[in-house]
């Protein structure tokens, strides 16, 4: 993966929704349901994304960027897909 400067807003979507899918996957008893989504999340994206990013991102810093952007997707109403939202402002924070 190219540097996180270099990563693409679509890009990262993708990567986003595969990462949700296999979270569905994995917590299919539960339809996807998991408090602590963003734990798992964040694992999964740094193992995908390994060092490609440029420089070192911590499991906490990918945490904080999901919740960050979590809340302002909610509290905007926004309609623009979640992962292309999420990439969007995760690339701009991180």
């Amino acid at each position: 993966m190219a540097p996180l400067s270099q990563v693409t807003v679509p890009e990262l979507a993708e990567l986003l929704t595969q990462t949700g899918h296999a979270h569905h996957a994995a917590y299919i008893s539960t339809d996807g349901t998991d408090p602590e989504w963003a734990s798992w999340y964040s694992g999964h994206l740094q193992a995908i994304v390994g060092g490609g990013l440029g420089r070192a991102i911590t499991r906490s810093e990918i945490v904080y960027l999901l919740l960050k952007t979590q809340k302002e997707h909610e509290e905007t109403g926004s309609q623009e897909a979640w992962s292309t939202f999420y990439a969007r402002l995760f690339l701009a924070g991180a």
